[in-house]
């Protein structure tokens, strides 16, 4: 009889476990069942704007563009257009989680620092800085990876 009674318990701890081991399974064979989405692949160049996997956009390096010379002023064109990206993706600033810092010159990085902070007064990613040759006039060049 005591046999009984042990195979009874272990019969209902292992059916008391079976749904929530079942429900996670699925759950992870979900996620690794959806594939990535190319948010605005540019038509001119192999690469996406964005890409949103698994919760998350990682963006493709924006630069400033063409306008006022100088680090904080293209910092600031570079920032806002990683902010409209994010926007048009369903993000926003402060739900980005890392950023890669690009800087032709890493004297300008206190510059560059300075009007970064503006985009990131409360939640504050990680980040990396690297100096790199960019090319042209390119001073600064700043890539995201952002929450949905």
């Amino acid at each position: 009889m005591p046999r009984v009674i042990a195979i009874a318990a272990l019969s209902t701890v292992l059916l008391a476990c079976q749904p929530e081991t079942a429900g996670t399974q699925a759950s992870e064979t979900a996620q690794q069942s959806a594939a990535p989405e190319y948010l605005n692949p540019n038509p001119r160049a192999p690469y996406s704007e964005g890409v949103r996997y698994g919760g998350l956009i990682f963006l493709a390096g924006k630069t400033g563009g063409l306008g006022e010379p100088g680090v904080q002023a293209e910092t600031r064109r570079t920032l806002e257009a990683i902010q409209d990206a994010l926007e048009r993706f369903g993000s926003s600033m402060d739900r980005v989680v890392k950023c890669t810092v690009f800087l032709v010159d890493m004297a300008e990085w206190s510059a560059m620092n300075e009007v970064y902070a503006e985009f990131f007064p409360e939640n504050k990613p990680a980040r990396t800085a690297v100096g790199i040759s960019l090319g042209g006039d390119t001073r600064v060049e700043i890539e995201c990876i952002a929450a949905t």
